[in-house]
């Protein structure tokens, strides 16, 4: 007797269809919370091995995910777009009833595989993952605001330092956003100021460096705005959020760092050249337990690199990547191989051999063909790495 429970998760509520042996027995509609998954459990609890379906629809299948995992049930998740390729053959109409009732209905043809129950470490990586990405975001963003509000206030404080960015840099914008509050101080007043602005010990000589730049900085602008313009204001706003975000990164990334350190891909993935901590947990977070993958490939298309071909006739299209998979690992990915070609100067590795021969090779400019196809050598690097438990050795690559 095979009973499937087909689910389709909405925001608030679900529909859940139950079928027997091919047939539908029951159909009702539960909420997204506890009553609601009282009510699932009180039919699961009837039923012997019983096979769940359901689609991941983001953030809203996370609670009934996780009602199933601590009560012990095996469930198949299914990725939206292959429920679409799955179902639309079986549809007339589309409604969240009909959907429930085709996913327990082509169980019993596909027999779908139960969905592989990842450690905990690995979930709390992503959502620190996704964390992390998205302070990333905001900090480009007030970045961004900070320089077109200096624009107006106090340009020239942009070079006073290498780049304008860091701790230091987004104290001094707090300190003197426009430049009439540094011409007001006298040698002694903007030394302490300046030397207060880091959080690291200052030399003398680098503070009266800092000093006569500040003043020369100021005496050369020209400020488009008043000492009293609330723009000031909004220059310090967006150089003191900017500190708040930096630190919470930081945290974010140290929680990062602790949750990896045990687990025995942390140290394979520092092994190769060009990959550091930041970079090693990121890939653990968006990919998970890589064990889970049967190949290289799967891998690929988690992450939407494989490739779309089309041939019809004698018409044969030029081949793309799906970009179906997972963005966040894509761009990961795609950054990570731009660092490991970097570092190659000093710390070879034969996936930058790969791209810079490749570079060579092409007659075209863009570099992005070249570091898709590194980024496929890359996971086939950690999977085999990863499976077989051992670090990167770049010799070794020179054998083959």
């Amino acid at each position: 007797m095979r009973v499937v429970f087909g689910i389709d998760v909405s925001k608030a509520s679900s529909e859940v269809a139950i079928w027997l042996n091919g047939e539908k027995v029951h159909g009702y509609t539960i909420s997204n919370d506890a009553t609601g998954f009282a009510r699932l459990s009180d039919d699961l609890k009837t039923v012997q091995q019983p096979e769940i379906i359901f689609e991941a629809t983001g953030v809203y299948s996370r609670r009934l995910q996780a009602f199933l995992e601590e009560n012990g049930y095996a469930y198949t998740r299914l990725n939206p777009l292959e429920a679409k390729k799955q179902l639309d053959s079986l549809r007339v109409r589309k409604t969240d009833k009909m959907d429930a009732e085709k996913l327990a209905q082509s169980q019993f043809v596909l027999n779908r595989k139960p969905t592989y129950i990842q450690k905990e470490v690995y979930q709390e990586l992503r959502d620190l993952s996704r964390f992390y990405q998205n302070l990333t975001e905001d900090i480009v963003k007030t970045k961004n605001r900070l320089h077109k509000v200096l624009q107006v206030t106090f340009p020239e404080l942009e070079s006073i330092l290498s780049t304008p960015t860091g701790q230091q840099y987004w104290n001094l914008v707090i300190a003197f956003p426009c430049k009439e509050m540094v011409l007001e101080l006298n040698n002694d007043e903007l030394s302490n100021v300046i030397r207060k602005s880091t959080y690291k010990r200052i030399s003398k000589k680098r503070v009266e460096y800092l000093s006569d730049k500040l003043i020369e900085l100021a005496k050369q602008s020209y400020c488009a705005v008043k000492k009293t313009s609330p723009m000031l204001e909004e220059a310090r706003y967006y150089a003191q959020e900017l500190l708040r975000l930096f630190e919470r990164r930081q945290v974010i990334l140290d929680n990062m760092v602790a949750l990896a350190q045990p687990l025995p891909e942390y140290d394979i993935l520092l092994s190769i050249p060009g990959i550091a901590e930041t970079t090693a947990t990121s890939i653990i977070g968006e990919l998970g337990d890589i064990r889970r993958f049967q190949s290289a490939n799967q891998i690929n298309a988690f992450i939407g690199i494989d490739l779309r071909h089309y041939e019809s006739g004698n018409f044969l299209a030029k081949e793309h990547i799906t970009k179906r998979g997972n963005p966040y690992a894509r761009k990961i990915l795609f950054k990570c191989i731009h660092n490991i070609a970097s570092a190659s100067h000093t710390n070879p590795c034969h996936i930058a051999d790969f791209y810079e021969k490749r570079k060579r090779q092409s007659q075209i400019a863009s570099t992005k063909p070249h570091t898709i196809a590194s980024i496929h050598r890359l996971i086939r690097t950690m999977y085999y790495l990863i499976t077989h438990n051992k670090l990167y050795d770049y010799t070794s690559t020179q054998n083959h």
